[in-house]
């Protein structure tokens, strides 16, 4: 299966006028416009404010009673950008500086080509996401019943990925992402001048314990071979000053891990130690929770086809298929606890050209991956909507 020229010049296109006007979170009135417009001209139902502004685009053909949901992310970041090039960001303090300017752009293309061609047999649910950057637009199109409105038997993801060489494709069944979950611990004790300690309740000490307890939930709560995980502490906040002890201390980190029993460990460990220490010490304390990202997990079956149908596009020696896990995070993760599917991520380049980590103000997308995610996503729908 070849995709014209004309249409990968369009895919070009679209994808510099997307990174030239981002949007962020859920406002994305111009992004969500040029999206919706571009699918009703191929011939869609378009439904738009799904989630606030997320959209989803139908295509229908023959009699076939199996859906296929792909989706594509629409969310730019609070980044100013620093490339020169003609297509840079016009909204100062934003840019697309995940690629979600592509991710848009080839999946138009699927777009645009099946509607054109109609080689399959049943119906295909475009779905693009708002606010993917702060984990919160996957669930919030879920919500807005996504999954009630739209009858989808299984959904598909792709993201792009700087350093792996371009048109390379890696997957995995199960645990393919990490969740990221942040919490907060503020300890109140009894503040005083430093040359009494005594006095009070020093939050530092009681803290700085907590601290190095934390780091016992994954070394001595956690399974080392089987519950891969990760608790940093990364902010340690007092009112305090050179010579006074403090009454409040705030720590504040990240967690990761792969599954939700995990998750649920990690969070029940990390209360118990803080309620311990706190109590042998005669300190108070509050704490916080919050979970943004879930693990990403791919169903088996799901896999399987995704697998399948990149070898065909890709040639089989591009397609990994069991590659190591990643402690990066994705809020499809979202939507595969509720329908099954397969994420993948597929190589943006090397070097200087889509070599640029994610989140980095000089990065862009590598034009020349459009083709390669267009046409894989053409091939999932050809190879399961027979």
């Amino acid at each position: 299966m070849s995709i014209d020229p004309q249409l990968i010049t369009q895919m070009s296109q679209w994808r510099r006028q997307l990174h030239r006007f981002p949007e962020c979170g859920f406002d994305l009135p111009l992004t969500a416009d040029f999206i919706a417009e571009k699918l009703e001209s191929f011939g869609l139902d378009v439904t738009r404010n799904i989630g606030q502004q997320g959209i989803v685009g139908v295509l229908r053909c023959g009699d076939g009673a199996t859906s296929i949901g792909l989706r594509a992310d629409m969310d730019a970041l609070h980044i100013h950008e620093k490339n020169t090039f003609e297509h840079r960001s016009q909204h100062d303090g934003k840019m697309h500086a995940c690629g979600h300017d592509g991710h848009s752009a080839m999946l138009l293309g699927a777009a645009s080509y099946l509607a054109a061609n109609r080689n399959f047999n049943g119906t295909v649910h475009f779905i693009f996401q708002p606010d993917e950057e702060h984990g919160q637009g996957a669930q919030a199109m879920i919500d807005d019943g996504l999954f009630e409105r739209f009858r989808i038997d299984s959904i598909y993801g792709l993201h792009n990925m700087p350093g792996l060489p371009e048109g390379q494709f890696i997957v995995r069944p199960g645990s393919l992402m990490a969740s990221e979950s942040s919490f907060e611990i503020v300890i109140d004790g009894v503040g005083g001048h430093a040359a009494m300690p005594h006095r009070g309740i020093d939050p530092i000490v009681v803290g700085s314990q907590i601290i190095l307890a934390l780091q016992t939930i994954v070394s001595r709560n956690l399974s080392a071979i089987e519950e891969t995980a990760v608790v940093s502490a990364t902010e340690f906040l007092t009112n305090g000053t050179v010579n006074v002890i403090p009454s409040q201390v705030t720590i504040k980190g990240d967690c990761r891990c792969f599954t939700e029993a995990s998750l649920a460990k990690i969070e029940a460990s990390m209360e118990r130690i803080v309620a311990g220490i706190c109590h042998a010490a005669g300190a108070q304390y509050s704490f916080n929770f919050l979970n943004t990202f879930y693990p990403t997990v791919n169903s088996p079956r799901e896999t399987e086809l995704a697998i399948r149908s990149a070898i065909t596009v890709l040639g089989e020696s591009n397609v990994e298929t069991n590659c190591l896990p990643l402690t990066i995070s994705e809020d499809f993760s979202s939507m595969l606890r509720v329908k099954p599917g397969c994420y993948a991520l597929l190589g943006n380049g090397v070097e200087s050209v889509g070599g640029c980590a994610l989140h980095n103000p000089e990065y862009d997308f590598n034009d020349r991956i459009l083709e390669y995610g267009a046409r894989y996503w053409v091939q999932l729908v050809t190879d399961q909507l027979q």
